[in-house]
């Protein structure tokens, strides 16, 4: 199985029951704009994961579902702040700030992909709260996992929601790979969520299963009152609405949803603990989702590449492999025997 595509969970198809639900909602005819049986079932069944009534909003993309939760609970004239590394702030062409109407998002450091509660104490420390001049505090965006593949624990989560909440602001969390973080952390959703204060959530689907689709999940009801109308004017209002739902709720049912992640997971840890034993190589950061960021030998890398496996090359001459729903064992293993191999040849 050599030339695996290793570059990110998006290369992977979707799961086998998310295709069998779409067949069946394309039968015959059903309400559009979200007013049939799938949405509603949908709806019910993430009320029932979460263990609370919840607002639920699909839409196509993740970055359609971050900035308009973001536009939900930010003015204008409000800044977000985000992990400088966060998606928001590298990877989507400001579609936060188009979406708000120019709302500012303030990117913070970070060990391992991740804030701190001191570290967020610090920075609106210097915030200018009440000075015309400076945008305001209105928002916290969580990455769950982070860019770096770590994960917040729902201490942590809880413990910058505190800081966020005494001044303000609202709790966005980005949970692209939220089954990802989930899966690892053995926590219920609710305690990774609502519980520790988060106000609304950007569920990942594509990722990890979907062909195409993701829900922005209100947690404070007030908080979801005009979004029906930012979602359709900001063009994810689908007329078909059922084939998004469709796919959410075939993904969630039954625990599928975390069971993908898990092997997902599992895959990356295979990946890191072999790249581990590999002379000269170092994993920069902790293996706790499905993404694993390496420091390997150059010709090690080169020998990979001419071999047809694909990667990116990161920052600070790192490379990021993500494994992904259905990413083969023969895969990984295939993967790490070539790089012992290279190693051998290199040393």
């Amino acid at each position: 199985m050599a030339g695996y595509d290793f570059r990110s969970d998006n290369v992977a198809g979707a799961a086998p029951e998310v295709m069998d639900a779409l067949a069946q909602a394309a039968r015959g005819t059903a309400s559009p704009y979200g007013e049939d049986e799938w949405t509603k079932r949908v709806t019910a069944r993430l009320c029932e994961v979460f263990e609370t009534e919840v607002a639920v909003f699909p839409v196509a993309t993740g970055t359609a579902a971050n900035a308009l939760a973001l536009t939900a609970v930010t003015p204008p004239y409000g800044a977000i702040y985000c992990h400088a590394g966060s998606h928001i702030n590298t990877d989507e062409c400001g579609a936060p700030e188009q979406f708000s109407g120019g709302a500012k998002l303030l990117g913070l450091p970070g060990e391992h992909g991740k804030l701190t509660a001191a570290g967020l104490e610090s920075a609106l420390a210097q915030a200018a709260i009440g000075v015309v001049h400076r945008v305001q505090p209105a928002a916290l965006s969580l990455s769950q996992a982070t860019e770096a593949g770590t994960v917040y624990r729902p201490e942590e989560v809880e413990a910058l929601a505190d800081v966020a909440h005494r001044h303000g602001m609202a709790v966005h969390m980005d949970g692209a790979r939220f089954a990802n973080a989930l899966a690892r952390l053995g926590c219920t959703p609710a305690e990774l969520t609502w519980r520790a204060d988060v106000d609304v959530l950007s569920l990942g689907g594509t990722k990890g299963g979907c062909l195409a689709a993701e829900a922005v999940v209100f947690f404070n009801p007030a908080l979801a009152e005009d979004f029906g109308y930012l979602r359709k004017r900001g063009g994810h209002l689908v007329s078909k609405g059922r084939f998004l739902s469709a796919q959410l709720d075939a993904w969630l049912a039954g625990g599928l949803w975390l069971r993908l992640a898990r092997h997902a997971n599992a895959m990356a840890d295979r990946l890191a603990a072999g790249l581990a034993a590999l002379p000269g190589a170092e994993l920069a950061y902790p293996v706790e989702a499905n993404e694993v960021f390496a420091r390997l030998p150059e010709p090690v890398i080169a020998g990979l590449e001419a071999a047809g496996f694909r990667f990116y090359r990161w920052e600070g001459g790192l490379v990021r492999l993500i494994t992904a729903f259905d990413t083969p064992l023969a895969a990984v293993e295939d993967f790490l025997s070539a790089a012992h191999q290279f190693g051998e040849k290199s040393a």
